[in-house]
């Protein structure tokens, strides 16, 4: 994987990255480049945010701090594990809801965990869809050996339950993939997740839902998971404003919430003050909510994140149970941090469903 490094283009967007890292898998491109800021002083720098089960209950200690660093990835975590998941492509109808809202293909990939039977309908799974930056394409968090090998190994070493992986794009086959049109794209994602895409999942694989209804959908929020990074960490915030009713625990790495304003006009008050009536008036304090926000302390774009942290963080509605931020010493714009905010923030979730 290599990591992203700076390069220039014209007009609005000057800069566009491409990481080094020093792997052999590819790197990402996404969001140009923002000037840099101060970060966040984590509570607890020793904090992993990986709570121990008691020995003698087995109970998981809910308490976590608000803010911190992520632990890294130990090394075994990324060999291949006895216990392999499988990924299959699942090919689903859609309506181009940017343009004309003509029919559609699209394309996701769904990873499946070890002893997964599709002939098994009583065993339920928790899921968890995951979105791609600027110019991504489905099924590219599992392109990552180290990724696909991460999930495999959290589940077989008990670290989370046995989990369904949805890897999906914001794209279609009439989309742009400039910055300006990606834009467009993930701001109407949400029609195309309630509407078509979890139901083609949900219809075909076994998790909570007991059918691919909408009122069983959201009778199922508790087991289901969002998440993406940068413009993918976008559309995750943006799933929160849409699809609370859906989704219970949500994982935006490295990217703010742009439901007012866009990239270099983030109105971070402004987008905050919606998600704290959204809150209120949702009644989600009862019903549940849980948002593990991540960047890197070398992220290229972290300016945005860092603003977003600390207008959440500036209100007492927020508390640990519901928003927390960490961060990546050194972390950089690139699947490497990807991982260890997937190994950091996996573990917290579903704990309230099960």
């Amino acid at each position: 994987m290599k990591r992203l490094f700076e390069m220039g283009l014209a007009a609005l967007f000057l800069m566009m990255l491409v990481c080094a890292c020093g792997r052999e898998e590819a790197g990402v491109q996404d969001q140009p480049a923002e000037s840099d800021t101060s970060s966040i002083a984590a509570d607890e720098p020793e904090s992993s945010g990986k709570p121990a089960a008691d020995e003698e209950t087995g109970v998981v200690d809910m308490e976590i701090f608000q803010t911190g660093w992520t632990k890294a990835v130990p090394a075994e975590y990324s060999q291949a594990s006895d216990e392999q998941g499988s990924v299959v492509r699942l090919d689903y109808e859609s309506e181009d809801y940017v343009r004309d809202g003509s029919p559609i293909t699209k394309t996701a990939y769904v990873y499946t965990p070890y002893g997964y039977d599709e002939n098994d309908a009583e065993t339920q799974y928790n899921i968890l869809y995951l979105m791609h930056g600027w110019g991504g394409h489905a099924g590219e968090y599992f392109e990552y050996t180290e990724t696909k090998n991460l999930f495999d190994n959290l589940i077989a070493k008990g670290d989370i339950p046995p989990l369904i992986i949805v890897s999906a794009t914001f794209y279609n086959e009439n989309s742009s993939t400039d910055f300006g049109s990606s834009i467009d794209e993930f701001r109407a994602f949400h029609q195309d997740f309630e509407e078509h895409l979890m139901p083609a999942v949900e219809g075909k694989f076994h998790t909570y839902a007991e059918s691919a209804s909408p009122e069983d959908l959201k009778a199922s929020r508790d087991h289901r998971a969002f998440g993406g990074f940068s413009l993918g960490s976008v559309t995750t915030w943006l799933q929160f404003c849409y699809d609370y009713d859906y989704i219970h625990y949500f994982l935006p790495m490295s990217g703010s919430c742009w439901y007012y304003g866009t990239y270099g006009d983030f109105r971070f008050e402004d987008n905050v003050d919606f998600i704290e009536q959204l809150v209120e008036d949702e009644d989600l304090d009862e019903r549940g909510y849980f948002i593990y926000h991540a960047v890197g302390t070398e992220d290229a774009v972290k300016s945005q994140s860092i603003g977003m942290a600390k207008e959440m963080l500036s209100r007492e509605i927020f508390t640990p149970d519901h928003y927390v931020f960490y961060q990546k010493d050194g972390g950089y714009h690139d699947f490497n941090a990807v991982q260890e905010y997937l190994y950091n923030a996996l573990s917290l979730f579903f704990r309230d469903a099960e």
